[in-house]
């Protein structure tokens, strides 16, 4: 997918352009390519941006550290403003405590939009945080003989802080 002119959509039907992707994000790193569309309308002052995309991720159990595959779906929308102040960036804002307004998103209206880009933190803003293989996952299996400090030089230190404390009490 190439980026979009925002002036282009102007002179389009309707002014929208719909892309079909079938294509690998390669900063995604998935197992297939992502399939779906993109929808752009430009609206005069904003853009109307819609999606819908799937593709099949590995993620990492947090519970047990092992791989597994799943399936990331998506169908968002957001509006984008354009604004010729996008391209500059506002120090004033790094100081201050930021108020809802000044949290969406804006490009130039004489700029590019790249649908690829978008595609992509969309996706990455639905990877689940809590990232399980399974529901009943039972994480790593602990050893059935039971760890000796004393036999594992890993646990010294932890073992003369313990005995450290003991005997302070």
């Amino acid at each position: 997918m190439e980026p979009i002119h925002i002036p282009w959509l102007t002179r389009l039907p309707e002014q929208t352009d719909v892309q079909q992707i079938d294509e690998v994000i390669p900063e995604l790193g998935s197992l297939t390519p992502v399939k779906g569309l993109v929808r752009i309308k430009h609206q005069g002052n904003y853009l109307e941006v819609e999606g819908k995309a799937e593709v099949i991720i590995t993620l990492t159990c947090d519970r047990c550290l092992q791989q597994y595959n799943y399936r990331l779906s998506i169908t968002p929308a957001e509006l984008i403003w354009l604004d010729e102040a996008a391209e500059e960036f506002n120090h004033a804002l790094l100081d201050r405590d930021l108020a809802p307004e000044d949290l969406v998103e804006s490009l130039s209206p004489e700029g590019y939009f790249d649908p690829a880009k978008w595609l992509y933190e969309q996706l990455c803003l639905e990877i689940p945080l809590r990232k399980l293989c399974d529901k009943q996952c039972e994480g790593i299996p602990l050893p059935q003989n039971e760890i000796n400090p004393a036999a594992d030089r890993r646990w010294a230190g932890l073992a003369a802080f313990k005995d450290q404390l003991s005997s302070q009490n």
